[in-house]
Order: structure tokens, then C-alpha cells, then sequence
């Protein structure tokens, strides 16, 4: 049963309401029209509960934007929406076309910082076998920042509407292929879901391994929020078995990672690793808490996945002028490059045929009230 303006209406009781579900709710596809953006597909939602954003079938799906009654749900960079082919692999290219957004998916071959790979596809075939069927490294090349999986866009894109009972639902699918000849061949089968009257938004990922050899593979939502879910004061809500910094710049601020302070200029960015508490199912949730917005009425955000399906969490802090950003990042990897993880024992690597499936959800504090139950949400966790 939805609730929409403060009342619950049964399926039959609504439709006596509205001429058209549209009225209240729904997903409707769009396409970019302007500059850099031109001829990129989107998916627009608008929940009834105040919730819209825009899904990029250009650009696998991610979140770039996303408002909650007027308010925005989400950091946005610089660059906006940008189409798939300014993408640039090289170095730090890939920062060019990333749009910010409440979700940015990295991967799906590798995640993290620019590095020398003799392993990489970028200058030769990603995977050699021995005669025993074991990967034998004999490539040499290089690789850029987080990956290609955002740059490309979804095919076979399916957009429903659908009651399920007294539920509305709305949703969008498409499948999303990470390939090179020789070489890699991921493919991502991605939904996108969200019910009316609720402020909340599911993904659900299944990345295969549809090459005949296994392939290395490490996946990483990068989920973006800035002003005004952060401000000077806001909080994380992290429950945090261990938290280290992951360099000398995170360090030096270790003792304040749990708080968001005002603007600061020419700062860099601090990343922190957690490994977090969970529930009885490995199920965790993190959160962003800014009591003080609208003089004291709150506003936040907040994460829920699965521990065995995103073992790490990476925290992004970012308190530059303009760059007044944070990343709250689940991922099946850290982020300072494959070849570390693999020397390091942490990299994943699908057999031919193999699946791994990937849950998130992605929901609005509304206030106060909303923040104080996720907070004990999350303290409650072990």
C-alpha cells in the first residue's frame, strides 16, 4: 500500500483519484539533448514520496542525479552528463566523463588508481593459459582510473510499470558488456527499481563471465553525496570494526573521520578503509547525517548491502572549494589498483560461466526522526 501527501492508498482507491499513474509516479525514458550529453538515453523516475532521479542507459545505468522535494539527493561534478564516447581510459581520464551522481559504478575489470599492469588488456590480452589451464601473465600494458563499466552504455534497456497488489513498482533493466577481442568479456545484467511512495531506490547486478577463460574482476559503487546531505557538522554513521587511513594525507585527519567540515581551500582528498559491523544475514548499512539542515529539521542519507557480497567499504572525503564532496563506496576491492590486490591476495577471478551478484539500496533521511532510527540501525550492528 503507498502512502503518498501523509495518506495510504490502496491500488483501487488511488486509480479513483488519478487519470493517469504519471500523475503521482513513474519511469519514463528521455534523451539528452546538449552539449557533451547529446544523444544519451535516460530513464527519469519520480516516486510520489518527493524522490526523482535519473537513471543513464548511455552510461550502464548509474544514477547521475538525483533531488528529494526540491533538494539535492546527490554531489553532481563539473563535467554533467556526459555521453559515453568522451570517455578517456588513459591515466586520470576516466574523472573527464564522471558526472558524480548517487551512484557511478566502477569496474568491472579493475578499480582504483592509475598503475603499470603487465596483466592489462589495454596492451595485449588480458589472460594467457598454460598447458595445465592455469592463467599464465605475459601481457604488458597500463591501465587508467576505475575502469570502463560506467562508459558504457546498456542494451536490451526494458523500462515497466507494474501493481503487485496494492504496491506500484517502476523499473528499468538493460545489460551492459565490458569486452575486448582476445581478451575480457563481462557482462553485467543491471536492474534499477523504485516503489511509489517511498524514498528508497534498489540495484540489482549479476556481472558474468561469458569469455572460455577466467577473468579477473572487481566492482565498486562509487555513490556520491554532497551539499546539503553534507554541510559543516554533518556526521557519517559508520559502525566500524577497524578504520584506517589508506595514506599520509588521510592520516594527518584520522581523528575527526566520523565528522564533515566547512569548505576548506586547496585541500586533498582523504580515503579511509572500514571493515564494518553487521547483522545476523552480513547485511550493513552506513549513513550521512546533516541534523542541522533547514534549521534543525535534518536531512541524510544512507547505504544497505550485503558484507559477503561487498566485502569493503571505502570512505571518500573530499572538503575542497567546489569539490565539497563524499563518497560512501562498497566494493569487492580496495582502490589503489588491481595489481596491488592481486599481489595481495584480495582480487576475484570468475571462472567462464561464473556469475556474482551484487545488491544495493540507496534511501533518503527525510529528518531528524528518520536519522535517529538509522543511527540506532547501525549501532545495533556487531
Amino acid at each position: 500500500m503507498a502512502k503518498l501527501f501523509g495518506t495510504e492508498y490502496t491500488k483501487h482507491e488511488l486509480l479513483r483519484h488519478v487519470g493517469s499513474m504519471d500523475q503521482v509516479a513513474g519511469a519514463r525514458k528521455v534523451v539528452l539533448d546538449e552539449g557533451n550529453e547529446k544523444g544519451s538515453e535516460a530513464v527519469l523516475f519520480q516516486t510520489g514520496s518527493g524522490l526523482s532521479f535519473i537513471a543513464l542507459a548511455g552510461r550502464a545505468l548509474d544514477i547521475s542525479s538525483a533531488t528529494y522535494c526540491g533538494q539535492s539527493f546527490c554531489w553532481r561534478a563539473p563535467v554533467g552528463d556526459t555521453a559515453a564516447a568522451y570517455y578517456e581510459p588513459e591515466g586520470l581520464g576516466w574523472l573527464r566523463t564522471f558526472f558524480g551522481g548517487i551512484l557511478c559504478t566502477c569496474g568491472m575489470s579493475y578499480v582504483g588508481a592509475p598503475h603499470a599492469d603487465p596483466t592489462s588488456s589495454e596492451g595485449g590480452p588480458l589472460t594467457h593459459l598454460d598447458a595445465d589451464g592455469n592463467i599464465e601473465w605475459q601481457a604488458t600494458g597500463s591501465i587508467g582510473l576505475h575502469g570502463r563499466v560506467s562508459n558504457i552504455p546498456a542494451k536490451h534497456l526494458a523500462i515497466c510499470e507494474w501493481w503487485d497488489g496494492d504496491d506500484y513498482w517502476m523499473s528499468v533493466s538493460g545489460e551492459i558488456r565490458e569486452a575486448v577481442l582476445f581478451g575480457t568479456n563481462l557482462l553485467l545484467r543491471r536492474t534499477v527499481r523504485a516503489k511509489l511512495g517511498e524514498s528508497r531506490i534498489w540495484v540489482s547486478d549479476i556481472v558474468e563471465n561469458q569469455s572460455f577463460a577466467p577473468q579477473e574482476h572487481m566492482f565498486l559503487y562509487h555513490c556520491n553525496f554532497g551539499f546539503p546531505v553534507i554541510s559543516e557538522g554533518a556526521e557519517y554513521l559508520i559502525n566500524s570494526r577497524e578504520s584506517k587511513p589508506r595514506d599520509e594525507a588521510a592520516a594527518a585527519h584520522f581523528d575527526t573521520w566520523a565528522q564533515f567540515p566547512a569548505p576548506i581551500p586547496g585541500v586533498e582528498e582523504w580515503v579511509y578503509y572500514h571493515d564494518l559491523a553487521t547483522d545476523a544475514e552480513d547485511n550493513t548499512w552506513v549513513g550521512l547525517a546533516n541534523r542541522d539542515f533547514a534549521a534543525g529539521q535534518g536531512f541524510g542519507a544512507y547505504l544497505k548491502f550485503n558484507k559477503q557480497q561487498m566485502p569493503y567499504f571505502i570512505q571518500w572525503k573530499m572538503p575542497g572549494e567546489g569539490t565539497y564532496v563524499t563518497g560512501l563506496e562498497p566494493a569487492n576491492c580496495l582502490v589503489e589498483g588491481r595489481t596491488k590486490d592481486r599481489d595481495e591476495g584480495r582480487l576475484i577471478v570468475l571462472e567462464p560461466g561464473e556469475t556474482r551478484s551484487y545488491e544495493l539500496e540507496i534511501g533518503v533521511l527525510a529528518g531528524n526522526e528518520e536519522i535517529d532510527k538509522m543511527a540506532a540501525t547501525i549501532a545495533a550492528l556487531s
